[in-house]
């Protein structure tokens, strides 16, 4: 199952992965935003964040302009791992050495297009364990740690 959602002005590109990822039999729940009316991008990645959160089997994705706001934002709920992505190695690398459970996306950043194949690629990729779970560890242990 993939959470999504978007801010406006990554509106459009959620809904052309939503569709994308329908088509290939993935379960998408569809946070918002619902249109390309101004909304505050922190309130859709906290919301993913913490659907995401509360279970294992669930992956999030998302947009907004550059991405960087959702991947701030969705970085403060416990338990999360989201990661920027623009390009195909990374999106590889931030499932596999990172264990990312939320990929963000930046509309004004890149086309519809590489999304797709970003998403893609980043799904495909499962997370190696072994010393990146030894890392992934030390990252989930210190955010236990914060108040």
């Amino acid at each position: 199952m993939i959470v999504m959602g978007a801010d406006h002005a990554g509106w459009s590109m959620k809904e052309f992965l939503k569709e994308k990822l329908q088509e290939e039999g993935y379960t998408i729940v569809d946070k918002g935003t619902d249109s390309e009316e101004s909304v505050d991008s922190h309130d859709y990645a906290v919301t993913v964040g913490e659907e995401v959160a509360a279970a294992q089997d669930k992956l999030g994705i998302l947009i907004c302009g550059t991405g960087i706001g959702m991947s701030m934002s969705a970085n403060k709920v416990n338990g999360i791992r989201a990661s920027l992505v623009s390009d195909l190695f990374s999106a590889q690398m931030t499932r596999e050495h990172n264990a990312a459970n939320i990929l963000c996306l930046g509309a004004r950043v890149i086309a519809n297009q590489m999304a797709w194949e970003i998403t893609k690629v980043w799904l495909a990729s499962e997370p190696l364990g072994g010393k990146y779970a030894n890392r992934v560890t030390k990252i989930m242990d210190y955010e236990k740690t914060r108040t």
